[in-house]
């Protein structure tokens, strides 16, 4: 995994993220951003589901199946959503 130097400290990423905002599909694993508040810093989240224009996901919680999750965001349909911080947040 690298650091923020951008150095790889020969740890693999935990996570599989699909950054082809073409092949987004309910229960693929992408990286958001709320940049109003945290810039272009990653989070992990999970597509509940996907639209022509925008997709609906959570944070990822892998002890809550997709069926099962009760708050969503609206991001936009591109290789790492961007997320409001109203959604994010409740800002």
């Amino acid at each position: 995994m690298k650091d923020m130097s951008g150095e790889s400290n020969g740890d693999n990423c935990p996570f599989e993220f699909n950054f082809d905002e073409k092949t987004f599909k309910p229960g693929d694993i992408v990286s958001y951003r709320v940049p109003e508040s945290f810039g272009d810093m990653p989070f992990v989240g999970i597509l509940v589901s996907v639209a022509d224009d925008h997709v609906m996901l959570a944070h990822y919680d892998p002890n809550v199946p997709i069926d099962k999750i009760e708050k969503t965001m609206r991001g936009t349909r591109e290789s790492r959503p961007a997320v409001s911080a109203k959604d994010a947040l409740g800002e």
